[in-house]
């Protein structure tokens, strides 16, 4: 009961993408004049779903970069990684953006300011997409079983180049060593169960239309042409629908 609590100063919002309904009751008594929301979620629309309700004024996204998984309430499991990328929905970095980042190295987490807070959504989805999308495609196997698979590592990188193309169409230019980044750092990870597949496995509502929906539409609405992604989210979005 977030009326509990009472006004703060930031309140994180760390839910689902699936869940942000759920916002509208459990944020307002939360707000004071000056509180930020700062979105850590994956995907994209989760800062305008916040700001069409709560004002653009207050929101902030972060970008996790890290491995690990809520074994259960209270209970997390660390496999590696661990830094936060902070940035502002409406712009270029305030004082507060700074000022936050401060406060969560002081904690022990890494943390620095970017200044293209969607630019940075767009890089992370570079990942997020084949491999969340594709451990689950593939049947529930892992990150290094995509990447032994020759076929299945072709198609992760297909999908890593469309996403770079999606980002153009929207006005991020994203370097193409960015696939060649990710591919690197995803074979430090071992056999790795992205958060998606665990929610599968878990019986939970996947965050299908965050990550690869809303991606797809922006993308096309600009007249990129996204076909492998547009049949990955078909199938994940009928697989979802089955489940439900």
């Amino acid at each position: 009961n977030s009326s509990q609590i009472g006004p703060c100063d930031l309140v994180l919002v760390a839910l689902k993408a699936t869940h942000n309904n759920a916002l509208l009751e459990l944020i307002p008594p939360l707000l004071h004049q000056d509180t930020i929301l700062l979105t850590l979620q994956n995907g994209l629309g989760n800062e305008e779903f916040l700001a069409q309700h709560f004002g653009a004024e207050r929101v902030m996204g972060g970008l996790c970069f890290i491995c690990l998984n809520r074994i259960s309430p209270g209970l997390i499991e660390h496999l590696g990684y661990g830094h936060l990328n902070l940035g502002e929905l409406a712009g270029v970095a305030k004082e507060r953006t700074h000022n936050l980042a401060r406060e969560f190295r002081q904690c022990g987490v890494e943390c620095r300011v970017v200044d293209n807070l969607m630019e940075e959504h767009w890089h992370k989805l570079v990942w997020n997409i084949p491999f969340n999308g594709l451990t689950i495609a593939a049947g529930g196997i892992t990150t290094a079983d995509i990447l032994r698979n020759d076929s299945l590592r072709s198609v992760a990188i297909a999908l890593m180049n469309e996403v770079i193309v999606g980002a153009k169409s929207c006005g991020y230019n994203l370097p193409m060593d960015v696939v060649l980044e990710q591919i690197k750092r995803t074979e430090t990870m071992g056999a790795y169960k992205p958060s998606t597949l665990l929610d599968l496995e878990a019986g939970r509502v996947l965050e299908v239309e965050a990550i690869w929906g809303e991606p797809l539409r922006r993308a096309q609405a600009k007249g990129a042409a996204m076909p492998r992604l547009e049949q990955l989210y078909t199938r994940l979005k009928a697989l979802d629908a089955r489940r439900k």
